[in-house]
């Protein structure tokens, strides 16, 4: 398995471990976080550095995933990305096994579907997203870079969501809508 290292250690980052492991893909060699977390652990994995260890790792061969949430700005989790790509780094695309991906769906690197999502047929995730636990994603939508698709979120057929988005719990977004760069939706809103 390839070594895998997670930046970030909040609550975001206990379910992505959780969708690691059940992957099994990857082995999570540790959790980069802020200097006065080193030592602590989450869910069984040691905070062994900050992302000033970035370029030492990026040298190793480790992959990278951003484990930190995203609620109303996505400028840190774009600033790591950035930093993880600058020094030559790989970010690791992570999909839940009880995810349902259809025919033609297509993932950018750094992003993790989370379980129980369901993306529909030819629809097309950007980088660094995260597909939070039972999402829907119907055919032909769209989603741009950066984005946060919360738990239980439903976009229909043809949406699309521009960069940097956020989208809540239990949202729904109306067929064929379009949403700009860094719009934000309220749990449980309707898009029409």
């Amino acid at each position: 398995m390839d070594k895998l290292l997670l930046i970030g250690g909040g609550g975001h980052a206990k379910s992505c471990i959780d969708v690691i492991e059940k992957e099994a893909k990857f082995e999570i060699v540790g959790i980069l976080d802020i200097e006065n977390r080193i030592g602590e652990t989450i869910c069984g994995y040691n905070i062994i550095g900050t992302d000033a260890d970035i370029p030492n790792y990026s040298k190793s061969g480790c992959f990278f995933l951003i484990s930190i949430g995203q609620i109303q700005s996505a400028d840190l989790r774009i600033n790591l990305f950035n930093k993880v790509k600058n020094y030559g780094g790989n970010l690791a695309t992570i999909i839940s096994p009880f995810a349902y991906l259809a025919k033609g769906v297509r993932l950018g690197e750094g992003t993790i579907i989370h379980h129980n999502v369901l993306i529909n047929s030819d629809a097309s995730v950007g980088k660094n997203c995260i597909i939070n636990s039972k999402s829907l994603i119907e055919h032909d939508c769209i989603i741009e870079d950066n984005c946060h698709i919360s738990v239980g979120a439903v976009l229909a057929g043809g949406s699309r969501i521009g960069k940097e988005s956020f989208i809540g719990a239990n949202a729904t977004i109306v067929n064929g809508k379009f949403l700009p760069q860094n719009s934000f939706v309220k749990a449980g809103a309707l898009v029409k």
